[in-house]
C-alpha cells in the first residue's frame, strides 16, 4: 500500500508542476519558434501553358520547438490559393494556429514557391482569442514537401505583441 501511495503522489505532484509550466502568462512581446506537419489537399488548373491557378487546404499540428509552451501540440489549418507562372509560384492564405487549450491566434499569409517543392513567405498576425486576444506581429515561415502523397512541414516564427 505505501508504494502505490508514493506513486499516487509522485504522479499528482508531477501533474501539479505540469499544471504551474502550463499556466505561465504569455509575454506581452517576444516570439515563438514552431514546426508543423500537414496533410495538404488542393485542386489545380491549367489555364494556359506553363500557367497554373489552384487552391486547398492544410491541416496539421504545431510543436513549440522547446517541447513545451504556447502553440504547443495544437492544430493548425490553413486554406491557400497559388497562381504559378513557369517554375515559380505566388501563393495567398489564411491559417489559424491553436494551443491545445483551445486559443487561436489568426493570419492571413502571402508567399512563395519554387519547383523543387520549397515555399516561403510572411504571415500577418490579424487576430486571436484567450491568451492571444489582441495579438499583433508577423510570422516568417518556410516549408517544403515532405512526401509524395500531400505531407508537408514548416517551420515559422511568432514575432508578436499583446496590448
Amino acid at each position: 500500500m505505501g508504494e502505490k501511495l508514493g506513486v499516487f503522489v509522485t504522479g499528482l505532484s508531477l501533474a501539479a508542476l505540469c499544471a504551474a509550466v502550463v499556466a505561465e502568462p504569455l509575454p506581452k512581446s517576444g516570439s515563438i519558434s514552431v514546426h508543423s506537419g500537414y496533410w495538404v489537399v488542393g485542386e489545380a488548373t491549367t489555364v494556359a501553358d506553363k500557367h497554373i491557378q489552384g487552391h486547398g487546404s492544410n491541416r496539421g499540428v504545431t510543436f513549440n520547438d522547446k517541447g513545451v509552451g504556447p502553440l504547443h501540440l495544437g492544430p493548425t489549418d490553413c486554406f491557400y490559393t497559388f497562381f504559378a507562372i513557369n517554375d515559380s509560384a505566388k501563393n495567398k492564405g489564411y491559417c489559424t494556429f491553436g494551443d491545445a487549450d483551445g486559443d487561436r491566434i489568426f493570419t492571413d499569409f502571402s508567399g512563395t514557391g519554387t519547383p523543387d517543392g520549397y515555399f516561403q513567405g510572411m504571415h500577418e498576425i490579424v487576430g486571436g482569442t484567450g491568451k492571444f486576444a489582441g495579438i499583433q506581429g508577423t510570422v516568417p515561415w518556410k516549408c517544403k514537401y515532405a512526401g509524395a502523397n500531400g505531407e508537408f512541414q514548416c517551420t515559422q516564427r511568432f514575432d508578436y505583441k499583446l496590448p
